[in-house]
């Protein structure tokens, strides 16, 4: 069933914004294309979405629609033929002793400042002016559709948090952080392997985690997941 039917035509738009930097790739000029209004995207609509190769920043939803680059690919990983590597069957033992609580959106003071470390110490190069409670907020506690925060605690202190949103087909990774601090540690990734066995408790067939770039190292761990299928030119196609 295609669930953006059931919505007016006059009702769900599509449109394009105007060109700005790329995060990913210098000297690129990048476009989104938007589906507004925020209000009439919920669960059903936004996993429609998603499987078309849209993903949310708070209530924008959004896909690359850059004019003369095609280099973003949505990209998912099928949770029940998922084998780990050694090195992620490592990092599962190493962190093994995390302990996960699942977690409506709610601000907390505890969250931002891990936050906020985590953004110091992972994106120092990057421009900074909207790391305000403010944005943290609009970024990560908005939300219209199924929404899980999920705290990983040693002991009793909080080492990483992550938004993931429950969708039909699947688990979207919305965003994770994480102590930067801890020598050694593997949160990241041990996260998405979290993710990928609480898709198979679930029953759900997908771990989407955004867009894969190439060309970017910030983007090279996704093609570490396997099987990896990849959005292209409208189809869903096992890229690894």
């Amino acid at each position: 069933m295609n669930l953006l039917h059931d919505i007016p035509q006059s009702a769900l738009q599509f449109y394009l914004t105007a060109p700005y930097p790329c995060s990913y790739l210098p000297q690129q000029m990048a476009r989104s294309q938007v589906a507004a209004p925020g209000f009439l995207i919920d669960a059903r609509v936004y996993s429609e979405l998603v499987q078309r190769g849209f993903r949310r920043s708070g209530t924008f939803t959004y896909r690359p629609q850059c004019d003369a680059c095609q280099a973003c690919i949505p990209v998912r990983v099928e949770a029940a033929s998922f084998v780990p590597s050694r090195t992620q069957r490592r990092v599962a033992r190493q962190h093994r002793n995390l302990i996960t609580s699942l977690h409506t959106l709610g601000d907390s003071e505890e969250h931002f400042n891990l936050y906020q470390r985590y953004q110091a110490a992972r994106h120092a190069d990057e421009d900074k002016e909207g790391d305000s409670r403010e944005q943290y907020r609009n970024f990560l506690l908005q939300s219209h559709v199924d929404t899980l925060l999920v705290e990983f605690c040693e002991g009793d202190t909080l080492r990483m948090v992550s938004v993931i949103d429950i969708l039909e087909d699947g688990l979207s990774s919305v965003y994770t952080f994480y102590d930067p601090d801890v020598p050694q540690s593997s949160f990241g990734t041990y996260n998405i392997l979290w993710q990928i066995e609480l898709c198979r408790k679930l029953g759900l067939d997908y771990l989407y985690l955004g867009f894969w770039i190439k060309e970017s190292k910030k983007m090279a761990y996704k093609a570490g997941y396997r099987p990896l299928q990849g959005l292209v030119e409208g189809e869903w196609k096992r890229l690894f």
